[in-house]
């Protein structure tokens, strides 16, 4: 998902949902951005509902002249994570976009987590 994620009026929205954050950032400031990134995610995680984050740098697919990374947060349900969207999302993307510009692209995704299937039988 491109641009804003919306969680608002989608069923099921007590229980925890993952807020994923795919970034292409341009190689010669990829140093620079991960730095900026670890500060953002911090940021992220001191605000009420947000229960962890997991950084990943994407391997494959390589994009020449690109470095990837995942950011998956956990929240503890949507309206945490509506919570953000509406009140901190538009300042803290603007200010990602004032210092770095195009020289990143971001693809948003929510996802909530589906009961387990059953263990065969033994």
């Amino acid at each position: 998902m491109s641009g804003q994620a919306q969680a608002s009026g989608r069923p099921g929205r007590s229980g925890s949902v993952d807020y994923e954050v795919n970034l292409s950032v341009a190689a010669d400031i990829a140093d620079d951005y991960l730095a900026w990134l670890q500060a953002h995610i911090a940021q992220l995680l001191a605000l009420p509902g947000f229960l962890q984050a997991r950084l990943w740098r994407v391997e494959d697919p390589a994009q020449a002249g690109r470095v990837d990374y995942c950011v998956r947060y956990r929240l503890a349900d949507a309206r945490a994570l509506d919570a953000y969207l509406q009140r901190h999302a538009p300042a803290m993307r603007q200010e990602g976009l004032a210092r770095f510009g195009a020289a990143v692209r971001a693809h948003r995704r929510i996802l909530r987590p589906l009961p387990a299937p059953p263990a065969p039988q033994q």
